[in-house]
């Protein structure tokens, strides 16, 4: 691969550094020294080492960078902007503002050649470890001629530390991820002072004990051609994923902050800057950028990223029209995926996690880019696909894939191949560990990536296993999180409406399942619009308005009710987010003016008053007993859904 010149190399490293200096500096924000120490492994990654092409920046084939440091996002910005990816200095000089292309931290989708969202340190390591297998089974499928690239991930003392890096590092090592390649930015600098006042691992150990192929470099960090060696090096290992110990130094070449826990954050003022620009020998001037440097940098990423994308199209020009990659890359099934989704009789008692399996087994084969696992819970969560094997270094096309007891790395694993695309991961845990993963959910959801939570054991039905394992918050906090589609069917057949829903979804969607069998109620049409009549269509006394298996309590309630004379209707409303969206017109066909609207869910009752007069919930913890004998004792029964109904109806 042909390079630049020396002078070209020594200006462009210059370049980044003013940049990293003057970006922060204009804004009054962010990270200066750790961009300062990097810029000469960030010009030899994008000058030397990944394949992509500025001028089509979601081209299939294209190494993956992710800066897992997120903070040091001018850095990216500043090599965005040299490599040609649609950054002016305008957007550099715009540095954390308003509606800038150029935020606080890199954000997938907003600014063109940022792959996935960072900034919580540790998860861009894990969304790596994802994107390395959602390559490696996308390249058995469709063959290494239209599949055959590389992740890249810096990674700092922060993300180390976070839990999130060791469980996806562990099953990264497990897997045997070969085209995963990591760079340990060992800095020895954290925000509190120097690492070693909370940080003494034996990190390259740590790793080794994981199967990764590790490098200790040293004191590389400005030698251009070693640091090439050494990233060719663990390109050139194919069997486990590697691990780069690089020695940097932050803030370098100030001769004030170099080394300094202050260089982490916004140290360098105007004279440190001034100094700083000295020593390396370039105008005292914000945003230097000598045209001819960047003219030749855009020119030389421009023309040998256009050539490989070319010759990549010509030689797959067949495969990239055909239904199984469309169907793969538009994240959807083949035509007529749906077809043969199960529909349930009425009366038939069926748990919603058994539903999802059943719609996933009837879809796997028309939706090619489905790879579905869970933490260790693969049958207890209908994340079991039918026919299919496990995924590993052995069978790199397994699209199952048996993530372990790892919540938080398989959150953020799914989301990593949720935005290196060509799959939709389907990932299954009991609902009340959300908690472990929740960093990754809420990613998920301010990057658009498509994936599908399922959560099982949804309420205290889950029984014997007690408040440990009853989530009875757990719904509130979903609900909270904007642009996560969230939805508790309330039966089978209302399961497999949220699974279709889910692939014509264009972000992450949370499927909220039950462990106990219930009673199919629906004709599954509510799941659309977020909420549709069950029973009683006519002008009703109240609404009985419920989600997931108390649907079915509120059938049996309108039964109870009509008995006395009182007209209900009952609503089942399996996502709230769905439902917000509609029409006025159709929210007052729901829930008909001045009718009052008794909700029921065995949750806490937080929010429900947006739409109820009065609510039963569940305002405390569960209890360690039989499911139905939990539900009953909290007050999830017919009977007290009959008499709050009629208590309300006398107010």
């Amino acid at each position: 691969m042909t390079t630049l010149s020396a002078e070209l190399d020594h200006d462009a490293v210059n370049l980044i550094r003013g940049f990293a200096m003057d970006g922060p500096l204009n804004a009054n924000s962010g990270h200066q020294g750790t961009a300062m120490a990097l810029a000469p492994l960030a010009h030899v990654l994008y000058s030397r080492l990944l394949k992509f092409d500025p001028a089509n920046p979601t081209w299939a084939d294209r190494d993956r960078f992710i800066l897992s440091a997120g903070h040091a996002s001018i850095l990216q910005y500043s090599m965005l902007y040299l490599t040609g990816h649609g950054l002016g200095l305008d957007d550099l000089k715009a540095f954390r503002q308003w509606e800038s292309a150029t935020p606080g931290h890199p954000e997938a989708g907003h600014t063109a050649g940022v792959e996935v969202t960072t900034g919580p340190l540790g998860q861009g390591f894990a969304n790596a470890v994802g994107m390395a297998v959602a390559e490696r089974i996308l390249g058995a499928r469709f063959g290494t001629e239209a599949i055959d690239h590389h992740t890249f991930v810096i990674a700092g003392d922060g993300c180390l530390m976070e839990g999130v890096s060791h469980e996806a590092a562990s099953l990264a090592g497990h897997l045997g991820l070969g085209k995963l390649v990591a760079v340990y930015d060992d800095n020895h600098i954290t925000i509190d002072g120097k690492t070693e006042i909370a940080y003494t691992d034996d990190a390259p150990a740590r790793f080794r004990s994981y199967g990764w192929h590790v490098i200790e470099l040293g004191e590389v960090a400005n030698d251009l051609d070693a640091l090439e060696s050494a990233l060719l090096e663990g390109k050139s290992v194919t069997d486990r994923p590697s691990l780069l110990v690089l020695r940097s130094h932050i803030g370098y070449p100030s001769p004030n902050h170099t080394d300094s826990p202050a260089a982490h954050g916004l140290a360098f003022k105007p004279d440190d800057v001034t100094r700083t620009k000295a020593v390396m020998g370039i105008p005292d001037e914000p945003f230097w950028a000598p045209a001819n440097v960047v003219d030749a940098y855009r020119s030389h990423a421009s023309q040998r990223g256009a050539a490989a994308n070319q010759e990549w199209t010509a030689r797959n020009a067949d495969l990239i029209k055909s239904p199984g990659w469309i169907a793969c890359w538009n994240s959807t099934g083949v035509e007529g995926w749906s077809d043969g989704l199960p529909v349930y009789e009425q009366g038939a008692k069926v748990a919603t996690r058994k539903a999802i399996n059943a719609a996933l087994d009837a879809t796997v084969e028309a939706i090619p880019g489905l790879v579905a696992g869970s933490a260790d819970l693969t049958g207890n969560t209908g994340t079991k696909l039918a026919g299919q094997s496990a995924q590993s270094a052995a069978n790199p096309g397994g699209r199952q894939i048996y993530f372990g007891v790892r919540e938080h790395g398989m959150g953020s694993a799914m989301v990593g191949m949720a935005l290196h695309g060509g799959v939709i991961p389907v990932g299954g845990t009991f609902f009340v560990f959300v908690d472990y993963m929740r960093p990754a959910v809420r990613l998920a959801a301010l990057s658009s990536a498509k994936a599908c939570f399922v959560f099982t054991h949804d309420s205290v039905g889950v029984g014997e296993d007690g408040p440990t394992h009853q989530p009875v918050e757990q719904l509130a906090t979903i609900r909270a999180i904007p642009d996560l589609h969230v939805i508790r069917p309330a039966d089978a057949n209302e399961t497999v409406a949220a699974w279709k829903d889910a692939v014509g979804h264009d972000g992450p969607t949370a499927l909220v399942l039950s462990r106990q069998d219930i009673p199919v109620v629906t004709d599954g049409s509510a799941v659309e619009f977020g909420a549709g009549i069950v029973r009683g269509d006519g002008d009703p006394d109240i609404v009985l308005v419920a989600t997931g298996s108390e649907v079915a309590v509120c059938v049996e309630a309108f039964e109870q009710l009509a008995a006395t004379g009182t007209s209900a209707r009952v609503v089942s409303m399996p996502s709230w987010d769905r439902f917000d969206l509609q029409n006025t017109g159709f929210q007052r066909g729901i829930f008909p003016p001045n009718v009052p609207v008794l909700s029921v869910e065995a949750a806490t009752t937080l929010g429900w008053h947006k739409y109820a007069d009065d609510v039963i919930g569940i305002d405390r913890f569960g209890a360690s007993a039989p499911g139905d004998v939990v539900l009953h004792n909290l007050g999830i029964n017919v009977d007290h859904v009959v008499e709050r109904a009629i208590a309300l109806l006398a107010n």
